[in-house]
């Protein structure tokens, strides 16, 4: 289809621009040399219309199937897919060209190379300001990589989950190979490094490498609408501040569908505050079939042979900590729970999360975890969790080894947290043995769920924490459970109302 310059300017009107003075200026990537047709590579009339675009404009993406390496944003650009349009990320081993090389001198001490590096992605952008990409088409990421080397950081105790204290050597380095191996290499679909005012609103994405979205350091963004079905992280908000993400649906059966960090990885720390993660639907169904519609549940293991993840997290790097982040009228589907961690130092307060659904949970509902693994600088200290609000939570078909948990450290209690109206629903199945267990503190270790093994309560488990405060807990099995419902170690001052534990 050959677009009217009334055409686009018609879709541009329905499609209802964050930025509307970009309208002014449109720039079809056809007319900069764009074919579209799948096998063409379309980078170099990409950028060029970028590059036109910049400043104040829009380049415009008709239908088509565009093949491209690295495409580079520019402030004051919208891109704007029209429905049809498809950006699929080139693959190194098959066409001719590669992508950006990572950024050279990044230290990437505390936190993994996806982290660290922005320039090996499909769209990036740095210190860009009124950036949109939107409408309804598709980016696939059918060229990038999910993998990517871990952290240089050494002490080790805590870089990589428990559960895969079993895997050989080289089953690891196929998942982390080498730095030099990613030259050329893209493992990030979006990403983005600092800059302010951002929309991402409407399209599609699909197996998208390490990271789908990759934003760090940036600053009032904004992603609505956003349909993610991928192989590995979806949207990750890393030291970013003001920000809203509502009504995405995120399928990621190995790694975390949402997630807000706060890593190391702009050379300090810096806090992830002011958030809002709402009217979101997160799951862990078979790869693709999100987008297929089939919500297929065959995989059982995600990579870091725990059940499949696809969650809301806050964590796991956690540097500079989080502050005033809302997550409210979520859905979790066939994916681990809530999680909120910090165990890097930083301080987590100020954390509402409500009106969620979770069914078919495959690890705990709700995990808070203060751990120590100071993944940092020398002098990096223990963290604190506080001042947590989580309520009107209704949990069906959890696996029944992980109740909701709340773990600090001794010294370094959870503390102020309130929990309310909270509806969980467990298979059942535990033991005497079970019951019996004392686990292990595991103070600087990755966090997850599984990290305690069985826990010997099948409902609520409570360990170094203070002043809580639990109002209107209903806690059921499906079949029966030979542990208590309810434990709590080293707890000062509960509050219970209305609560059967």
């Amino acid at each position: 289809m050959n677009w009217t310059r009334r055409d686009l300017a018609l879709g541009l009107m329905a499609a209802a621009l964050p930025f509307p003075a970009h309208a002014a200026r449109l720039f079809d990537v056809r007319r900069f040399g764009a074919r579209g047709d799948g096998r063409t590579l379309d980078t170099a009339a990409f950028n060029a219309a970028i590059a036109a675009a910049a400043g104040g404009g829009t380049v415009i993406v008709p239908p088509g199937r565009y093949l491209c390496f690295s495409i580079r944003l520019k402030s004051k650009v919208t891109l704007q897919l029209a429905k049809g349009a498809i950006i699929e990320a080139a693959d190194p081993a098959r066409h001719s060209g590669s992508y950006d090389l990572p950024e050279s001198g990044v230290e990437q001490l505390y936190q993994d190379f996806g982290h660290s590096h922005w320039h090996n992605s499909l769209l990036w952008g740095d210190d860009v300001v009124e950036v949109a990409i939107t409408g309804p088409g598709l980016i696939d990421g059918a060229g990038l990589t999910r993998n990517g080397p871990g952290a240089r950081w050494k002490a080790q105790t805590g870089e990589r989950p428990l559960s895969m204290q079993g895997m050989s050597q080289r089953q690891i380095d196929q998942l982390e190979p080498a730095t030099a191996a990613m030259n050329g290499q893209g493992n990030k679909a979006i990403a983005l490094k600092n800059g302010r005012d951002i929309v991402l609103s409407g399209f599609t994405m699909r197996q998208c490498g390490h990271f789908a979205i990759l934003a760090t350091g940036t600053r009032h963004l904004a992603i609505p609408d956003l349909t993610i079905d991928t192989d590995r992280d979806g949207i990750d908000l890393d030291c970013v501040r003001d920000v809203v993400v509502e009504r995405c649906r995120v399928n990621t059966p190995n790694d975390d569908a949402i997630v807000v960090k706060s890593s190391y990885a702009l050379g300090h720390a810096v806090a992830a505050e002011n958030i809002v993660i709402r009217h979101c639907a997160v799951s862990g169904f078979d790869l693709g079939t999100l987008l297929d519609g089939t919500r297929r549940t065959t995989q059982a293991f995600a990579p870091d042979r725990d059940r499949v993840t696809g969650r809301i997290k806050l964590g796991t790097e956690s540097n500079g900590g989080y502050r005033n982040v809302l997550i409210e009228d979520c859905s979790f589907t066939h994916c681990r729970g809530l999680a909120l961690e910090t165990v890097d130092g930083g301080v987590m307060e100020q954390i509402v999360a409500r009106r969620l659904t979770m069914t078919d949970v495959t690890t705990a509902p709700l995990f808070l975890r203060l751990g120590d693994r100071r993944r940092g600088p020398a002098g990096t200290g223990i963290g604190a969790i506080r001042d947590v609000t989580i309520e009107d939570v209704t949990a069906t078909g959890i696996d029944h080894r992980y109740p909701a948990a709340l773990a600090g450290l001794p010294g370094h209690p959870i503390e102020h947290v309130t929990l309310r109206n909270i509806a969980l629903t467990y298979r059942g199945g535990g033991t005497p043995a079970d019951a019996a267990r004392r686990p292990e503190e595991h103070a600087s270790a990755y966090p997850e769920p599984s990290m305690f093994g069985t826990l010997p309560a099948w409902g609520l488990w409570l360990r170094h924490a203070r002043d809580i405060t639990i109002d209107g807990m209903r806690l059921a099995t499906a079949t029966p459970d030979a542990r208590p419902r309810f434990l709590a170690d080293d707890v000062d001052r509960v509050s219970v109302h209305d609560s059967p534990l």
